[in-house]
């Protein structure tokens, strides 16, 4: 699938909910099955900055696409790195550069954090793009 797919799935599957409360805890439930980063790079590397919970990240090339694992130590938290993971792990670095977030503001979820956590996740896309970036450089 598409990065632009799995964007229209997440909106989709939020559009379900009538509230937020039901959105909320349906985040929970994708931070529960959220690729789980390995211990070994839960590192002060590996930490999302900006973040007011902590936020690990860990992105790795798979046959020219990245995978992204990922944990963090609040149940929020996860949730919105779990679907920020499931938007982009398993595609190619240039199409994770250059793939928008609006859905991010469809499902509206900019406006149902408070400050701090809005803020978290600006950092947290900003990471991951910056780790394609990094490895669409390796690949040129």
């Amino acid at each position: 699938m598409t990065i632009q797919e799995i964007q229209n799935d997440i909106v989709d599957e939020f559009s379900m909910f009538d509230d937020w409360m039901q959105r909320y805890e349906y985040m929970i439930e994708l931070g529960k099955s959220l690729p789980l980063i390995d211990d070994t790079y839960k590192t002060d590397d590996n930490i999302i900055k900006g973040c007011q919970s902590k936020v690990w990240v860990h992105a790795e090339l798979v046959d020219d696409k990245l995978v992204f694992t990922a944990d963090s130590d609040a149940i929020i938290t996860k949730g919105i790195i779990a679907i920020l993971v499931r938007a982009f792990s398993n595609q190619r670095p240039k199409d994770i550069m250059e793939a928008n977030t609006d859905f991010i503001d469809e499902i509206g979820l900019k406006e149902h954090l408070s400050p701090t956590r809005a803020n978290g996740l600006v950092s947290m896309i900003k990471q991951l793009k910056m780790y394609a970036i990094a490895y669409q450089t390796q690949l040129n």
